[in-house]
C-alpha cells in the first residue's frame, strides 16, 4: 500500500510503498477513501523539514540543550550520530481520515465490517486506528464532509473550554480552516462571532456564514473594532486559532477581553504575557489540547478505557460524534470549505506549493483498488544456503541506532514493524530484503536462522516462545520476561527444548572490551561492586513504568547490571533485597539501591537513580577486591589502582553491542554453546522480580 511520509531531514513529501498493517486488539483496519490535509499543521512539518540544521536548532532550543548534554557524557560523534538518526526517521502525515472498516479487531462488538468511518488515521491507503479514535459515519453525511470530523473537534474542544453562552460577543483570532470552523460552531451555539484575520478570501467565506469580519490588513485595527462593536466592554471570550510566532496576538487578546473575559489557545503563537494586561483584568488563560478529554492518554487511546459519560461528558471520540451529528442535520456545513479534492498518486500538487497554497481545505482520493500485501521487498538478495540470516520483529530506537549499526555486515532477510512505517525506512536505509508488518512472516521462512526481538517489554516473553517453537535461534532484548508466569512458561520449554534453538538476552555489557578487561585483572576472587547507573527522568506516564508493559526499569534496565556483576563475579544471585526512595514507593520506581548476596560470597550494589543530573555520566562500576580497585566510567574509561601492570584504559565509549552480536552470529553460523548461559539468564530475571518482592515485603529475598 501507499502512505504519505514527511523526512525532517531533507524537507521532502514521499508518498512510499509500505506494507500494510495489521488489525490487533482493540483496533479497527480501515481502507482509506478520504483524508483531508491540514495545511497549516503540515505546513509547519515541510517547512520545518526544509530548514537547515541551524534553524531547526533555532526552533527547539529546549533539544539543543539535551544534545549539549549527551555531549558531554557519551562523546560527540555518538550524539551526531543519534541526532541525524532522529531526524532521519520518517514522520507519518495526516489525522483526518474516512474509510472502510475492513478487519476488526477482538475486543470490538460495536463497529461491523462494511461501516463507513472517520478517525484521526494518516494520509494511508490502510490504517490501523484504535477504537476509541475511530467514529461511524451517518448515512447522509458524504466522506467529503466526514473528513472533517477529527480537525472539527479540535475546535469543537476549545469552544468547550470557553464555554460560551447564548448572546455572548466570541472573537476568533485566525480564520484558516480550524478557525472558520470554530467560528461556525460559534454561531450555532448562539454566540454573536468575530473573526480576525489577514486573508481577504477567509474572510469572505467566514461573513457568509454570519460572522463579522475584521482584517488588519486593510487597517482595522481588532482592539478597537471589537470595543467598538461592544461598546467599550470588550469580549466575552477569544478563541486563537492563529499560528504565528510574535506575542502581538495574546496582547491583543487581553486588550480587547472585558474584565474577567475568557481566552483559550487551540493554535501556536508567542506566550510571553503581559502580567499588567491580565492582572488588571482578571483574565482566565487556557490552552485547549487537540480533540478533547483522552487524548495522549495511553489507558484511553490504546487500551480502550472510556472514561464514564456522567463525569466526563465530551471525550474525544464524543467530540467525534458530536461534530458528524451536526454536518447530518445540516447545522454545520463544511462544504464550502472545500478547495480542492486531488488523487493520492497527485499529493505533489498540495505538497508542492503547501507554503504558498491559498486553499482552504484540500482532500486526498484514495483508489478503490488497494495492495493490502503485508510484506513488501525492497532488495534482491539471496539467501539460500547462507547460514546466520536474521530477521527482526520491531522497529524502534534500539533498532535503528543501536542495534542495526553492530549488524553491519550481517545477512538480515526481514525487518518487521506494527505500522510498516519504521520497518521500511530501516530496510532501506540498512539494505535489509524485506519490511512487514506481519512477524509471522519471519517465524514462517525456513532461511531464517536467528529471530531478533526489540518490540515493547510485554511482548517478549510471547514472541521468545513463538520463535523458539517455530524452531529458530532467539535474541531477545532485554528483559526476557516481566512476570514470573511468563519466565516459567519459558522455563518448562527449556526441560524439552526443539534442538538447534537457542536464548541470548541483550546483556551487552558483559560484552564491552571494558568488562573483558574487567573479568581478566579480577580473577576468581570474591568481591565487591557497586554499580551506578544515572538514568535519567522518564515522565511518569511513559510505557516504560506501566508494570504490565513495560515492568518497570528495575525489571526493564536494572536487569543489565545485575548480569554484568554475575559475569563479573563468575557467580550468582542468592538473594535480593531492595529499597527505594520516597515513603511509600511504587513497584515501579526508578530511584532505587538493591543489595546483591552471589553464591561465592560476593557482593554486588545497584544505585539505580532517576533524580540525577543528565550532565553527569550515565554508568560507573566499581569493584573493590584484593587490595585493588577497578573505576569504569560510563564505557570510555577504565582505571586500575593496586593492579601491577594495569593503571588506565580509555576508548570511544562501548557497551559490547557490536561485539556480541559479533559473537552471537558466529555462534550460531558454528554451533555451540550459548553466548550467555541460559542458567546466568533465568538467575538475573529471577533477581529482578526478587527486587521488585523485596520491595513490597521489606526484606530480603532468597532465590
Amino acid at each position: 500500500m501507499k502512505q504519505l511520509i514527511q523526512n525532517l531531514k531533507t524537507g521532502q513529501t514521499i508518498l512510499e510503498e509500505v506494507p500494510a498493517p495489521q488489525v490487533r486488539r482493540g483496533t479497527v483496519l480501515i481502507k482509506t477513501r478520504r483524508s483531508l490535509v491540514s495545511l497549516g499543521t503540515e505546513r509547519m512539518l515541510v517547512e520545518f523539514g526544509k530548514a537547515s540544521l541551524i534553524e531547526k536548532a533555532r526552533q527547539q532550543p529546549d533539544k539543543v540543550k539535551m544534545v549539549l548534554d549527551k555531549i558531554k557524557t557519551d562523546g560527540l560523534m555518538p550524539t551526531l550520530e543519534a541526532v541525524f538518526n532522529k531526524l532521519g526517521q520518517p514522520l507519518p502525515l495526516g489525522y483526518c481520515n474516512v474509510g472502510e472498516v475492513i478487519a476488526v479487531g477482538e475486543g470490538i462488538e460495536d463497529l461491523q465490517i462494511g461501516d463507513r468511518v472517520a478517525s484521526n488515521g494518516q494520509h494511508a491507503e490502510v490504517v490501523c486506528v484504535p477504537r476509541n479514535l475511530v467514529a461511524k459515519i451517518p448515512q447522509n453525511v458524504s466522506d467529503d464532509e466526514a473528513a472533517f470530523t477529527v480537525i472539527g473537534s479540535i475546535g469543537l474542544q476549545g469552544i468547550r473550554l470557553l464555554n460560551p453562552t447564548l448572546g455572548e460577543t466570541v472573537v476568533v483570532v485566525g480564520l484558516g480552516l480550524i478557525g472558520l470552523l470554530t467560528a461556525e460552531l460559534l454561531r450555532v451555539n448562539g454566540c454573536r462571532v468575530v473573526g480576525v484575520d489577514l486573508d481577504e478570501q477567509k474572510l469572505n467565506i467566514a461573513a457568509q456564514k454570519g460572522i463579522i469580519t475584521c482584517n488588519p490588513a486593510r487597517g482595522d485595527d481588532p482592539v478597537k473594532f471589537v470595543e467598538d462593536m461592544t461598546n467599550g466592554t470588550g469580549a466575552d471570550a477569544v478563541i486563537i486559532t492563529a499560528s504565528a510566532k510574535t506575542d502581538d496576538i495574546i496582547s491583543q487578546a487581553a486588550r480587547m477581553s472585558r474584565k474577567r473575559g475568557r481566552i483559550v489557545l487551540v493554535g501556536v503563537i508567542g506566550l510571553n504575557l503581559s502580567r499588567a494586561e491580565f492582572y488588571e483584568k482578571e483574565l482566565s488563560f487556557q490552552v485547549s489540547c487537540s480533540y478533547g478529554p483522552g487524548r495522549y492518554d495511553d489507558d484511553y487511546e490504546q487500551k480502550g478505557h472510556d472514561y464514564p459519560l456522567p463525569f466526563v461528558r465530551w471525550t474525544e471520540n464524543r467530540n467525534f460524534q458530536t461534530i458528524l451529528q451536526l454536518v447530518s442535520a445540516g447545522i454545520l456545513d463544511v462544504k464550502p470549505l472545500i478547495t480542492e479534492v486531488v488523487p493520492l498518486n497527485d499529493f505533489d500538487h498540495i505538497y508542492g506549493q503547501i507554503g504558498q497554497s491559498r486553499a482552504i481545505a484540500s482532500i486526498l482520493q484514495y483508489p478503490e483498488i488497494t495492495d493490502l500485501q503485508t510484506v513488501v521487498r525492497y532488495k534482491n538478495t539471496s539467501f539460500e544456503g547462507r547460514k546466520g540470516v536474521l530477521g527482526i520483529v520491531g522497529a524502534g530506537n534500539f533498532t535503528k541506532m543501536t542495534m542495526l549499526p553492530a549488524l553491519k555486515n550481517a545477512a538480515i532477510k526481514y525487518v518487521a514493524s506494527a505500522n510498516g512505517i519504521s520497518g521500511t525506512a530501516l530496510a532501506q536505509k540498512h539494505g535489509i530484503a524485506f519490511s512487514t508488518t506481519d512477524y509471522h512472516q519471519i517465524l514462517n521462512d525456513a532461511e531464517v536462522d536467528l529471530v531478533l526481538i526489540t518490540t515493547r517489554h510485554n511482548q517478549h516473553a510471547r514472541l521468545t516462545l513463538e520463535a523458539l517453537r517455530a524452531g529458530k535461534h532467539v535474541f531477545v532484548e532485554k528483559p526476557l520476561a516481566i512476570y514470573e508466569q511468563e519466565l516459567a512458561e519459558i522455563e518448562n520449554w527449556l526441560l524439552d527444548p526443539l534442538p538447534n534453538t537457542s536464548i541470548t538476552v541483550g546483556f551487552n555489557r558483559r560484552f564491552s572490551p571494558f568488562a573483558l578487561k574487567m573479568k581478566q585483572l579480577l580473577g576468581h576472587a570474591p568481591m565487591n561492586v557497586v554499580a551506578t547507573m544515572n538514568a535519567g527522568f522518564i515522565p511518569a506516564n511513559s510505557w516504560v513504568h506501566d508494570r504490565a508493559v513495560g515492568g518497570g526499569r528495575i525489571i526493564g534496565e536494572a536487569c543489565h547490571f545485575i548480569d554484568l556483576i554475575t559475569y563479573l563475579t563468575a557467580s550468582r544471585v542468592v538473594a535480593v533485597c531492595m529499597n527505594a526512595m520516597g515513603q511509600n514507593p511504587a513497584e515501579t520506581s526508578d530511584s532505587a539501591s538493591i543489595l546483591l548476596k552471589y553464591e561465592n560470597g560476593s557482593t554486588g550494589v545497584i544505585n539505580y537513580f532517576s533524580n540525577g543530573s543528565k550532565s553527569y555520566a550515565k554508568e560507573r562500576v566499581e569493584v573493590y577486591s584484593q587490595e585493588r580497585t577497578l573505576v569504569l566510567d560510563n564505557f570510555r574509561t577504565l582505571q586500575g589502582y593496586g593492579f601491577k601492570d594495569f593503571s588506565e584504559m580509555a576508548s570511544a565509549q562501548d557497551k559490547g553491542h557490536k561485539n556480541q552480536f559479533k559473537c552471537l552470529i558466529e555462534s550460531i553460523q558454528r554451533g555451540g554453546a550459548p553466548i550467555i548461559a541460559i542458567d546466568d539468564i533465568i538467575n538475573t530475571t529471577r533477581a529482578t522480580f526478587a527486587a521488585i518482592e523485596s520491595l513490597k515485603n521489606g526484606s530480603w529475598v532468597k532465590i
